[in-house]
């Protein structure tokens, strides 16, 4: 590869993807790379997501478009050749149909090797592409991108399934995390890692209160702590007082009213509690005095949260579900059986007790997860080359040496 072409995502403070840039440069330039950042404009400057979920819809599109201009305008002087690699941070790129138009016609020394992320998607019965009656022509667009890319990266074995179902052809890789700085991370947090014993006995919850994500189950766990303590205290057992928390880094807000409805009552009822309009560094330093990070998501791939609380000492707790079992290595202490209230009970309460004896090393596996890509894009990465029908034969390999706990 001579030079790598990275197209990342509009900047919002309550997202990941002012960061993800930085984590990919770090990588790039301590393996060498000769890279151009490309740059999109945005609509606004308040970096706040107003229309959609995951990402704004007028600013994705706008920063999208103007991003893949740059691009053209690269590859119309020529900058942009065959020994070079374009690099998309998200598959759903507006604008990217306009690649193959270009490639088709150019001479063949003047067309770029192209990778694509895939965050899901279509390929996903539960992302929110289905919520919003979005299916039909994503399902069309994917199948337009896949027709004309040189590779996609998926997060996991799960994904790669996906694809190989809805009869993806480009060649598919499991870069088998998502792209994370540990040291970044780290590093935003002033004081030193809280010890364990020290922690606020809290639970939290920060992926989005949308129905995708299952807010309902969270909410299910919390009354049924309550009414278990309530009746252990009705018997002269003075149990410890836990606080339920909200991480939202915006105003909270769902997909499905009911949510908020019920979330209200029970912060009302002094039962939750809402922390929002987070920043980055103010959510990692709630992390780092919570003992457990809860998930019950239908629809999440891997999930930043995981690393983030892994390097901020904080337990994690995750459904038996979708990548969880891959991303935690099959880890029955920290994964519960979905949607098994009692299950996620009791694991919740053992990983209130004390640190898990593995702490930190799922993050040190994500923590690769830029070089991994950075192998597979300068033809270094066959291995996480996805061919043929024996691709799920990966979901039992060990991702990270696992400590064994001595009887």
């Amino acid at each position: 590869m001579r030079k790598l072409y990275y197209m990342g995502l509009e900047p919002y403070k309550a997202r990941y993807t002012l960061q993800l840039q930085d984590w990919n440069e770090a990588v790039f330039k301590r393996r060498g790379i000769d890279y151009v950042l490309v740059p999109g404009d945005t609509l606004s400057n308040d970096q706040a997501i107003v229309t959609g979920q995951v990402l704004d819809a007028h600013g994705r599109t706008y920063f999208g478009m103007s991003q893949l201009m740059n691009l053209v305008r690269m590859m119309k002087a020529g900058e942009v050749t065959s020994e070079d690699v374009v690099y998309f941070e998200d598959m759903f790129q507006p604008g990217i149909e306009s690649l193959p138009y270009i490639l088709n016609q150019v001479p063949e020394n003047l067309r770029p090797k192209i990778y694509v992320r895939c965050l899901a998607q279509s390929i996903d019965p539960d992302d929110f592409v289905h919520v919003w009656g979005m299916s039909k022509w994503m399902g069309l667009y994917e199948k337009m991108v896949d027709s004309f890319v040189t590779g996609v990266l998926a997060s996991n074995e799960e994904m790669v399934m996906h694809m190989k179902v809805a009869g993806w052809e480009s060649p598919i890789y499991n870069i088998s995390g998502l792209a994370f700085g540990k040291d970044e991370v780290r590093s935003r947090v002033a004081e030193e890692l809280k010890p364990f014993a020290e922690r606020k006995m809290r639970v939290g919850f920060a992926a989005r209160w949308d129905q995708e994500k299952q807010p309902d189950f969270y909410m299910d766990l919390i009354e049924h702590y309550n009414t278990l303590r309530t009746n252990m205290i009705a018997q002269g057992i003075n149990p410890p007082d836990v606080e339920f928390a909200i991480f939202s880094g915006a105003k909270l807000k769902s997909n499905n009213d009911s949510y908020m409805a019920r979330t209200r009552n029970l912060q009302n009822r002094g039962l939750l509690t809402i922390y929002e309009d987070l920043s980055k560094n103010d959510y990692y330093a709630l992390l780092n005095d919570t003992r457990v990070l809860f998930n019950c998501a239908l629809q999440d791939w891997v999930s930043n949260t995981v690393s983030e609380a892994d390097t901020l000492g904080c337990n994690v707790l995750y459904p038996a579900y979708r990548s969880f079992p891959e991303t935690f290595a099959n880890d029955p202490n920290r994964l519960y059986v979905p949607w098994s209230i009692d299950d996620a009970y009791h694991k919740m309460q053992n990983l209130l007790r004390e640190p898990h004896h593995n702490m930190g090393l799922i993050s040190d596996w994500n923590n690769a997860t830029v070089d991994r890509i950075v192998d597979i894009i300068t033809g270094q990465g066959e291995q996480w080359n996805r061919a043929g029908n024996r691709y799920r034969d990966h979901v039992a390999h060990e991702k990270y040496s696992v400590v064994k706990i001595e009887q």
